[in-house]
């Protein structure tokens, strides 16, 4: 509420400075400019795919562990003491997978915000250069966004820059692919900061190729500790099948061995 109070402030006392500074402001709606932009779009697209496979591989697993507990509330009654902690343990080691596993895919700095860096971050900063543009050769003082938080209670249509912001991206790209068709010409400003971009490109990349070898190295160790539980749980078995089966047999001894004493007598 505060914020609001002060951007509408800040709007007030720009627009009764326009008479005494003859100031100029224009507006844009950035929601409506990527909207239009088909590499936003895509990449949008790449990020909706990218966060559904990965929540779907996490329901994937939540479920898994939604089994574990019905089948242990199931066979509670029925296990040994040293069945039920392999069991409650094993669901633990698989909770705290999924939490990483959650982290790693939507924490701070994980995966979805990287590649959101890497697909969007170069489209906004295409749009915020184009604005920067206008104002400067059109000479406005200020240019808001109508899409934020910023209370606009009027705005005239004549002063939204948001088409000759498409119109602006338009054409840099234009020039961008007749640049890149010329052969022998110098390198210019304008490529050598796509060559930066596919650098900064290049290291989020990397950096999800890394956290990518991390995850496998984690799943690896995890399908160990796993497999060695299972080993432990088949032997646990194996000993409480033993003992039962001996227990059943020193019965039947002991049932026999009085047989042959009351016949005997």
């Amino acid at each position: 509420m505060i914020k609001k109070v002060f951007l509408l402030t800040f709007l007030i006392v720009g627009i009764s400075s326009i008479a005494q500074r003859s100031q100029r402001i224009g507006y844009i709606d950035m929601e409506y400019i990527l909207e239009n932009l088909p590499e936003y779009n895509e990449a949008q697209s790449q990020i909706n795919s990218k966060a559904l496979n990965w929540q779907k591989k996490i329901e994937k697993q939540q479920k898994e562990i939604d089994d574990l507990k019905s089948e242990l509330n199931i066979e509670r009654a029925l296990m040994t003491n040293e069945l039920i902690l392999d069991k409650e343990e094993d669901i633990q080691i698989k909770t705290l997978e999924i939490k990483k596993l959650q982290d790693s895919y939507f924490g701070v700095n994980g995966d979805l915000f990287l590649l959101r860096q890497q697909l969007v971050q170069p489209i906004q900063d295409l749009v915020y250069n184009a604005i920067q543009d206008i104002a400067v050769k059109r000479k406005y003082d200020f240019v808001l966004d109508k899409s934020t938080d910023l209370v606009m209670l009027y705005t005239n249509k004549q002063y939204d820059i948001s088409e000759l912001v498409i119109k602006s991206i338009s054409q840099t790209k234009k020039v961008e692919k007749v640049k890149e068709k010329q052969k022998g010409k110098e390198i210019g400003p304008d490529i050598v900061n796509n060559n930066t971009d596919n650098q900064e490109s290049k290291e989020v990349t990397k950096k999800l190729d890394e956290r990518a070898t991390k995850k496998a190295q984690l799943q690896k160790k995890i399908e160990e500790q796993r497999a060695a539980q299972l080993k432990k749980r088949e032997e646990l078995k194996k000993a409480i099948e033993a003992k039962r089966l001996k227990r059943i047999q020193d019965i039947e001894d002991a049932k026999k061995a009085k047989e042959e004493k009351n016949t005997n007598n």
